[in-house]
């Protein structure tokens, strides 16, 4: 769950309580090590779909994948991709694809072991950078014990570099923690990312390059999942920063590498960490916010309206916490929203088209404002 949540996103469409957030070799590996196999590219395109009643803001809606498990899609620079994390050939954890933004050209771009999440690209659309696991284990990790409850994996990810096509890997980070969730500034000279190096949840950032990694949030709890604004000046994101007996649960889970995220809210803070507020006070889990293309409103996924359901929908709210707006009203899953980079088109990942409950899917729509 991103998201960047913990980035496992059949994690939230099967959950009822809450219903996101890969052998490896410490130096570059060869670029042939890292080309998708031939049956890992195909060419289909988009399926239309019918927007749900009263999602006034979508128009053209297209569906880019069809089944299994695929999340977080984000943009390229010029807005003619996508990478994704997608659960496909045969893998029972995820890995990173690129695609055209019509679904056609699909390729896998990331190592092919261990699991991965939070992919994005950077360098004039000329690298990658990723998340994986498989500098610890080139399997997939275990799912969690399911007598805890409902709770996510804290695996111990690491970010990469690579070129786009996947080939010359190198490693940014270096702790043997939990560190993804990366999203890039908008000059592209900075990561936002959260880790687990110092002992709890937070939000860092660093240069492109892996240099000058800083702190920027120290309150208890899970803080993550964020991306700054078009202008590059403030950092959204979401966070959970539970008190007294509840903090007691969070740490004790957090030693165990586990984490419960049963109530999340939308946060805004300064690029240096400063001016840290919350945004929203809905309840429930909200969580993979983005800026609207003109840095005014905040698009993310909720489910304040049925807590105990799967039922996530997407929500505009303005900056300051006012002007509530619900996009979407499909009756299933819909989160991991990002806009292009013309504003002129939204991506999003969905159990739509009677797709079965396991099943989540990428689709992009024409955005009308």
């Amino acid at each position: 769950m991103r998201p960047c949540v913990p980035r496992q996103p059949s994690r939230l469409v099967r959950a009822v309580a809450l219903h996101r957030a890969a052998a490896f070799a410490l130096c570059a590996c060869s670029a042939s090590s890292r080309q998708p196999a031939p049956n890992e590219s195909n060419t289909a395109s988009a399926a239309h779909i019918t927007a749900a009643p009263g999602e006034r803001h979508l128009r053209n809606v297209r569906q880019l994948t069809f089944g299994g498990e695929n999340a977080e899609a984000y943009f390229s620079h010029d807005g003619k991709r996508l990478i994704f994390q997608s659960t496909r050939d045969g893998r029972t954890c995820d890995q990173q694809y690129v695609m055209n933004v019509d679904g056609t050209d699909v390729h896998r771009v990331s190592t092919g072991v261990g699991k991965t999440t939070c992919g994005y690209f950077f360098g004039g659309d000329e690298r990658i950078f990723f998340a994986s696991t498989h500098a610890v284990d080139s399997t997939c990790p275990p799912r969690p014990d399911p007598s805890k409850g409902y709770v996510w994996r804290l695996d111990p990810y690491d970010i990469y570099t690579a070129n786009a096509d996947g080939s010359n890997l190198r490693r940014l980070t270096n702790y043997g923690v939990y560190t993804a969730e990366g999203t890039l500034s908008p000059d592209g000279s900075t990561i936002v990312f959260t880790s687990l190096k110092d002992g709890d949840l937070d939000i860092y950032t660093m240069r492109a390059d892996g240099s000058n990694v800083r702190r920027l949030t120290t309150t208890p709890g899970y803080d993550g999942g964020a991306f700054f604004s078009p202008d590059g000046t403030q950092i959204v994101y979401r966070a959970w920063h539970p008190r007294d007996s509840a903090l007691a649960g969070y740490r004790e889970l957090l030693g165990q590498r586990l984490v419960r995220p049963n109530r999340m809210e939308i946060w805004i803070m300064n690029t240096d960490g400063s001016g840290q507020h919350q945004i929203t006070d809905l309840g429930g889990a909200n969580f993979a916010p983005y800026f609207t293309p003109d840095g005014r409103r905040i698009i993310f996924s909720s489910n304040y309206k049925s807590p105990r359901s799967r039922n996530f929908d997407l929500f505009l709210v303005n900056v300051d916490g006012t002007g509530l707006e619900q996009l979407t009203t499909h009756p299933e899953f819909d989160g991991f929203p990002m806009f292009s980079p013309d504003g002129r088109k939204l991506v999003w990942a969905a159990n739509r088209s009677a797709a079965p409950v396991s099943e989540l899917n990428i689709y992009i729509a024409d955005w009308v404002p």
